[in-house]
């Protein structure tokens, strides 16, 4: 099996997190990308507070370029605001504490 971490691409699903205990802080925000049936393509954003189902959101572009580019932009913007891919998340290497949190906050 290969333990090698999944390459990103411009049409990787985006799974990030904003998680902040002093203010009892813990939001996801998800961006990915679905062909329709019709030939274009859609992007659903999922976002919300860690622990609940959140609300969706889907626009519906042309072609793959647009979504692609719509896709990107959200990631930068999440990303200027203090969002981190969940795998990044710093107390990634302590799960327990991590998990622990999570739990309070919901």
């Amino acid at each position: 099996m290969d333990n090698r971490a999944m390459e990103q691409t411009d049409t990787t699903p985006v799974h990030l997190i904003h998680v902040d205990p002093d203010v009892n802080m813990a939001r996801f925000y998800g961006i990915e990308m679905q062909p329709t049936l019709f030939g274009e393509v859609s992007v659903f954003r999922t976002w919300g507070r860690i622990g609940t189902n959140g609300q969706v959101m889907k626009v519906t572009y042309d072609d793959e370029a647009e979504a692609v580019d719509a896709l990107q932009k959200l990631n930068k913007q999440k990303r200027r605001r203090g969002y981190v891919p969940v795998g990044e998340y710093p107390m990634a290497a302590s799960p327990v504490s991590h998990w622990a949190f999570i739990r309070h906050c919901v």
